[in-house]
C-alpha cells in the first residue's frame, strides 16, 4: 500500500476507475448480471425493504469507507476518493452515448466475461495503488489485511453471500452468470493486489 500521494497513482487510479466505469456502462447495465457486495446488497435492499438505493447505498459505501480509512490511513481515503470520483465522472460521460455493443444484452457467458475482465482490471489498478472505487472494495481491501485473507477470497465470500440472497428475487439463470462474473474478476483483482 503506498504511503504518500503521487500524481502518478492520481492518474492512474483515475483511469482503473474509468475502466470499471465504462465497462459497467456498456456491459453490466445492459446484460442484467448482476453484482455481489455493496451494489448487490443495495439492490437486494431496495426489493425486500423498499429502501432507495440512493439512501442505502450512501449509508453502506459510507460504513465501508469508514472501515478502510481506519484500517489504512489518510492516503487510502485520498485514493478511494479520487477513484469514486472518476468512477462518476466517466460512468457520466459514458451516459451521454448509446452503449458500444448493445447486443451483449442478449450474450449472458459474454456478458460475464467481459464484465469480469472490466470490474478485475478496474478495481484491481484502484485496489493496487491503495485505494478503493466503491465500497465493496474498501470492505474486501480491510477485512484482508485485518484477517490475513488473500483478497480475491473476501471478494467472493462477501459476493456468494449477496448472490445467495439475491435468489429469493433473481431467477437461478441470472444468478448463475452473476457468480461467474464475481468469481472472475475477484481473482483478477488478486492478482493485482500480489503484483505489488
Amino acid at each position: 500500500m503506498s504511503q504518500k500521494i503521487t500524481v502518478r497513482n492520481c492518474i492512474i487510479s483515475l483511469f482503473g476507475a474509468g475502466f470499471l466505469a465504462f465497462g459497467m456502462y456498456n456491459v453490466h447495465s445492459i446484460s442484467g448480471i448482476t453484482e455481489g457486495g455493496v451494489l448487490g446488497a443495495v439492490l437486494l435492499i431496495h426489493h425486500w425493504l423498499h429502501i432507495s438505493p440512493a439512501l442505502s447505498s450512501l449509508v453502506l459505501n459510507s460504513l465501508c469507507y469508514l472501515l478502510g480509512w481506519r484500517t489504512f490511513g489518510k492516503v487510502f481515503l485520498f485514493y478511494s476518493g479520487i477513484s469514486a470520483l472518476g468512477y462518476s465522472a466517466v460512468y457520466s460521460i459514458c451516459e451521454l452515448f448509446p452503449p458500444i455493443y448493445p447486443e451483449i444484452a442478449s450474450m449472458p457467458l459474454a456478458a460475464s466475461i467481459a464484465g469480469s475482465i472490466f470490474v478485475g482490471v478496474g478495481c484491481g489498478i484502484c485496489v493496487r495503488i491503495g485505494g478503493a472505487p466503491s465500497g465493496d472494495d474498501a470492505l474486501a481491501m480491510s477485512l484482508s489485511r485485518l484477517t490475513r485473507v488473500p483478497i480475491q477470497w473476501v471478494y467472493l465470500i462477501s459476493d456468494l453471500l449477496v448472490l445467495g440472497l439475491s435468489l429469493s428475487y433473481i431467477p437461478a439463470n441470472k444468478i448463475a452468470y452473476s457468480l461467474l462474473t464475481v468469481l472472475l474478476s475477484g481473482q483478477i483483482i488478486g492478482l493485482f493486489q500480489k503484483k505489488k
